[in-house]
């Protein structure tokens, strides 16, 4: 099986510093599983299989498996779930045999990664079946602070596309800039002059949009805008640039914002309130 491998992010270092939180590395009496090392000999081993009690987007198994990698070099790992597949509660998603002291230290760490992508993933996948095909959705950066790249990763698996990385990436002028700047057009002309290249402008008024195209915006962010009022935007804007509605979009709604006729649909519960996949792990002595 290739490597685990994401643009910006360093498994090794996250597997490290994840395993090292869960063991207390540096703290007094820390760097040691306590319950494994009291419980099980240190040459017993396991069998165990990690299996979705819920049906879900399956996201983050090759990360899982760096885990019990990263303990026992030696664990035989076959995975059975595809990123991306939609599988039915009940599934397997992995089997495993190693070191039972290694595996139940990993365990926690493994699953809580499962859970949370595949939860992202999951959820994903349910706004983009409910947008019917009518526009794409896009992420945001309301991510947990040193989770962005993997969420966005879950997201991606959930089918929807990436919006920016970050604040280096493209230009995002939003309302605060727009009132230190002192319009609309003159924070996008001030990007334009810097020579920023993808100037996405946010506009919550139908009398912004001209201000802001002419000016030099590449993308409009229709924020909080109704049905019908995105129908008026889309029109107005006439295909120059593309669209994106964003602000309080929910499951319910996004079938019909999708339907205005907008190019894009950002949706920042993606990844700020899905809930955790049910996946659970059950071990066998050998």
């Amino acid at each position: 099986m290739a490597p685990f491998t994401l643009p910006g992010f360093d498994l090794d270092t996250f597997i490290a510093a994840t395993l090292a939180e869960d063991l207390g590395q540096g703290l007094p009496g820390g760097g040691h599983d306590v319950t494994s090392e009291s419980v099980i000999p240190a040459d017993a081993r396991f069998s165990g299989t990690m299996d979705s009690r819920d049906a879900i987007v399956v996201a983050g198994l090759p990360i899982a498996a760096a885990f019990f990698r990263k303990l026992d070099p030696g664990v035989e790992i076959e995975i059975l779930g595809q990123e991306g597949q939609t599988l039915a509660a009940g599934s397997d998603l992995m089997r495993l045999t190693g070191n039972a002291r290694a595996l139940l230290t990993a365990e926690r760490s493994a699953l809580n990664t499962v859970q949370h992508l595949s939860g992202i993933a999951t959820m994903t996948r349910q706004y983009v079946d409910a947008m019917q095909g009518k526009a794409i959705l896009l992420d945001t950066r309301k991510t947990l602070p040193g989770l962005r790249h993997l969420e966005k990763y879950a997201t991606r698996m959930g089918g929807a596309q990436n919006h920016r990385m970050g604040l280096w990436d493209a230009a995002m002028i939003k309302d605060n800039h727009v009132a230190v700047a002192g319009g609309v057009g003159e924070a996008v002309r001030r990007a334009k002059v810097a020579g920023v290249m993808r100037i996405i402008c946010e506009v919550d008024a139908l009398a912004q949009i001209e201000p802001a195209l002419q000016a030099g915006a590449s993308h409009l962010l229709l924020d909080n805008m109704s049905p019908a009022e995105l129908r008026e935007a889309v029109s107005l804007v006439a295909g120059r640039v593309p669209c994106e509605a964003s602000g309080g979009v929910r499951l319910d709604t996004i079938g019909a914002i999708a339907a205005s006729g907008v190019d894009y649909v950002s949706v920042g519960r993606l990844t700020q309130s899905a809930p955790a996949a049910d996946v659970g792990l059950d071990f066998t002595p050998l």
